[in-house]
């Protein structure tokens, strides 16, 4: 088969992981082609995701690295598994950017979610107004049939927490947030009652860092942090006004997680961030 033009942020990471391996090893590209009988192109291709590779493959790559992570190999394993059209988001591939679907790419396998905003609120609690408000400040504009499939998009991204394992989602939320006029009073007060909602489901947990708080958390655009089957395997996504990034080095996971726990510790408990949540929709 030809090489994919465009893999899945899944299928780079495997081949990323891969190559890990190989390096920690000190095993080059060469000698790991020959121990697969491929061209080395093709293995560069592997471990850019642009080329498939089986599990009993990954499993060889893996002794042949001396590699004895079982757990790490088991959910490698399992990344081969998986194929392009068997996931719905596959469906608004070639309508959507591929940042979108790969964020709820990373959604859908992560085994825990954390995620930290500041001025808007988590993509997977928000409304189809409240979505709809923020697509359309986008720009420059969006064509009618863009703005729709976004919003389509967005909502269905909370599937995940309808399903009989859903991953557990703390979602850490600035006071600032909160009181953003996004689509005005009735869109704002629909949202804000609508998380109130999502904050009483079982695996979701509201935490509102108040401004009250006299520490400066250094964070201006959302932050997810997916955990992974296993740790080398969590993800990172950053939203910045010029796109949407992915990051997997352990220092960034590094100073992700302490960045969480800080905000954490800032935070109101659940039922005071309820509480806070409650008294603000009332202003409206």
């Amino acid at each position: 088969m030809p090489p994919r033009e465009q893999p899945t942020a899944r299928q780079v990471r495997l081949g990323i992981e891969l190559r890990k391996l190989r390096e920690a090893s000190g095993r080059t590209a060469r000698e790991a082609s020959a121990l697969l009988s491929v061209a080395q192109p093709k293995m560069s291709q592997i471990e850019s995701g642009r080329t498939g590779v089986s599990e009993e493959r990954v499993r060889r790559l893996a002794s042949f690295y001396q590699c004895d992570d079982e757990q790490l190999i088991d959910a490698l394993c399992g990344m081969t598994r998986e194929h392009r059209g068997q996931f719905w988001f596959d469906e608004y591939r070639g309508i959507l950017h591929p940042s979108f679907l790969d964020v709820a790419e990373l959604e859908w396998h992560a085994r825990a979610l954390q995620s930290l905003h500041s001025l808007t609120l988590p993509g997977l609690l928000q409304t189809g107004q409240y979505a709809r408000t923020l697509f359309e400040s986008v720009w420059p504009r969006l064509l009618s049939n863009e703005l729709e499939a976004r919003v389509e998009h967005r909502l269905r991204r909370a599937l995940i927490l309808d399903r009989e394992d859903p991953p557990p989602f703390l979602a850490i939320i600035h006071e600032a947030a909160l009181r953003m006029r996004f689509g005005g009073r009735l869109v704002v007060r629909d949202q804000l009652l609508h998380l109130l909602k999502m904050s009483e489901h079982p695996a979701v947990s509201v935490r509102v860092v108040p401004y009250s708080c006299e520490d400066f958390i250094e964070v201006t655009q959302p932050v997810l942090y997916a955990s992974g089957p296993v740790s080398q395997l969590d993800t990172v996504q950053a939203d910045s006004p010029i796109g949407t990034h992915l990051l997997d080095a352990e220092f960034e996971l590094k100073k992700c997680r302490a960045l969480m726990r800080i905000a954490e510790h800032a935070s109101l408990n659940a039922d005071q961030s309820r509480q806070l949540i409650r008294d603000i929709a009332r202003e409206l």
